[in-house]
């Protein structure tokens, strides 16, 4: 019967055999890094593939010191460490000691120092960025007169608005040459006092958009006044120029649906304008001309044939109430004067005089009111009811 062995001693087994194997105690590996993880301890966790070929890697933090750059998924990098299992695990992985950049890695780390650097030095600061035309006419390119990026920008720029006006400087966009090209087409298009310009191309690797992560690239980008918009690559490419363009776009197209504007919406906002404009300036002319109607108003009620013709108005309503009460108080005293005279009449000697009784006065008109008041002799008038009797005393009798 065969020997049967216990998993731990399987796993044991598996594990002298890694530790005598000397190769696997230093080996170097390349391959792309994934499924990276920064631990909170320190620790770097990661997975190193080749094709469909993975191997799981861990760098302790005792280790991490010796990394010059940070590492990101998708970089082709180098290990070198110890292939071991994992304690109490049949499954293995490689403890690294160092990682370096392995070809497009190196070009990842001069791209990485140089864009530190123009950090360091403000290049990518808000403060020196130039904000976009909303309605640029003439926009300049700087890009390949063969490649893509340009029939894509004409296109989208034709759909947008048929009146813009495309200056293209054709230039070098890979390779030998490509950098001072792209640097001679922002100077150029600078000149020609355009509203925008963009500089960019289509897609590629590391090595094929390297022309613009050169630093004279990212310093004529700087140094232009014309503002720049930066589309290199697709949207998950980065490059230098992005950074210190005024601003990026992920594309070409993207790009191009910046710079130029939308004519038929331009019209239609311009219709819309015209429309509040009009109406503002309706309302604007309607409530002058209720201003000007009140201030005609207060101006005839403050003229002076208008405060003349007041106060007649005014004398007349004065002249009505006192003729009014010249009237009422003429009818009030009349109808006083005749009970006054009423009285009167009741009170008069006449009246008396009307009943048999008679007014007796003297030569001077004096009414008699005693026989003592007369002498023999004296003339007297006698006033009766019907007429007047002159007489002379020829006696007196006293009672």
């Amino acid at each position: 019967m065969a020997s049967v062995y216990t998993v731990s001693q399987i796993s044991q087994y598996i594990k002298n055999m890694f530790t005598q194997d000397y190769m696997l105690k230093s080996v170097s590996i390349i391959g792309e890094i994934s499924n990276l993880k920064y631990h909170s301890s320190g620790h770097i966790y990661f997975s190193v593939k080749e094709g469909d070929a993975v191997l799981d890697g861990i760098m302790f933090k005792s280790s991490t010191a010796s990394l010059k750059f940070r590492l990101k998924d998708g970089l082709r990098v180098i290990i070198t460490g110890s292939i071991e299992p994992y304690k109490g695990n049949s499954k293995y992985q490689i403890y690294a000691r160092t990682i370096t950049l392995d070809g497009q890695g190196e070009l990842y780390q001069r791209y990485e120092q140089l864009k530190k650097e123009l950090e360091e030095m403000g290049m990518f600061d808000d403060m020196y960025k130039s904000p976009i035309p909303k309605y640029a006419i003439n926009i300049g390119i700087v890009t390949s007169p063969t490649g893509a990026a340009i029939q894509d920008i004409i296109n989208v720029s034709k759909r947008r608005n048929p009146y813009v006006k495309l200056v293209l400087y054709p230039a070098l966009v890979q390779g030998d040459g490509a950098a001072p090209d792209i640097v001679n087409g922002i100077k150029t298009l600078d000149e020609l006092n355009l509203d925008v310009i963009i500089v960019g191309r289509g897609g590629g690797s590391i090595e094929d958009l390297w022309a613009f992560n050169e630093e004279i690239v990212a310093k004529a980008i700087f140094e232009c006044n014309t503002p720049i918009i930066s589309a290199v690559g697709h949207q998950t490419d980065y490059t230098i120029a992005d950074f210190v363009s005024d601003l990026r776009a992920p594309t070409p197209s993207a790009a191009a649906e910046i710079a130029v504007f939308e004519y038929s919406k331009f019209i239609e906002e311009l219709e819309s304008f015209e429309y509040t404009l009009k109406q503002h300036l309706y309302n604007k002319i309607d409530l002058n001309k209720h201003k000007v109607l009140s201030y005609e108003k207060l101006i005839k009620s403050k003229s002076p044939r208008n405060i003349i013709n007041l106060k007649k108005h005014k004398l007349m309503q004065y002249e009505g109430d006192l003729s009014k009460l010249m009237h009422d108080k003429i009818i009030y005293n009349r109808n006083r004067l005749s009970i006054i005279a009423t009285k009167l009449e009741g009170k008069s000697p006449l009246n008396k005089i009307g009943n048999g009784f008679a007014y007796v006065s003297d030569s001077n008109n004096k009414g008699l009111k005693s026989a003592k008041e007369v002498k023999i002799g004296d003339e007297l008038t006698i006033s009766l009811k019907d007429g007047i009797i002159k007489s002379q005393i020829s006696d007196i009798k006293e009672r």
